[in-house]
């Protein structure tokens, strides 16, 4: 059996803004990103799908400004990849203060993995297990989670080890559509949906 889901990103915080990783830091929204939020509507054939969403603060918001008085359900499945002792930095601050250390990491792909965190490859295992059990309830349903997750998504379906450009280029304020199997595999069915029409 395959079933249609749907992912998109929480919208912003200050950290994303500051381009900080946030990981599994409990950030909340901006006042931009609660503004965006509020102004997002879900396009057919997701507008009555059940909604699914992280734990961390940052996507719970999102979903309860993205439908108000429908409640999503929680999935801890759906959280952001950690980022360890590298959580609240920046990609340039990291490369200038570990230098070689962590280019040669970034160089890794999937096996990228900050110290005390988790590697792309094993968030692309988690969401794997996570859409062969939609597949298994039968139910098309909607996610809030977040980039890094949506990335580990996207090398699941397509193949992408991420040490190079990603083969499709996603918008993080756009729904994305895949069909999950119930062994965990998935594909791409239509990508960057706009957020953003009447609905």
């Amino acid at each position: 059996m395959t079933i249609p889901f749907a992912i998109l990103r929480h919208a912003a915080t200050a950290w994303n803004v500051e381009g900080r990783l946030q990981g599994l830091t409990d950030t909340a929204l901006s006042a931009d990103g609660e503004k965006t939020a509020r102004a997002w509507h879900l396009p057919a054939p997701a507008t009555h799908w059940r909604r699914l969403c992280s734990p961390l603060q940052r996507a719970r918001r999102t979903a309860e400004l993205l439908q108000p008085g429908a409640p999503a359900a929680i999935d801890p499945a759906l959280q952001e990849m950690s980022f360890g002792a590298w959580e609240g930095h920046t990609i340039a601050e990291l490369r200038l203060k570990l230098g070689d250390v962590f280019l040669a990491e970034e160089r890794k792909g999937l096996d990228f993995k900050p110290p005390g965190g988790e590697s792309p490859r094993e968030a692309m295992h988690r969401i794997g297990a996570w859409a062969g059990r939609v597949a298994t309830l039968g139910e098309p349903v909607v996610a809030v989670s977040h980039k890094a997750i949506m990335r580990a998504l996207l090398a699941l379906a397509t193949g992408w080890d991420m040490t190079d450009r990603p083969p499709h280029k996603l918008d993080w304020q756009a729904l994305h559509f895949f069909v999950a199997e119930r062994d965990g595999r998935v594909r791409i069915a239509h990508l960057n949906v706009p957020l953003t029409d009447a609905p």
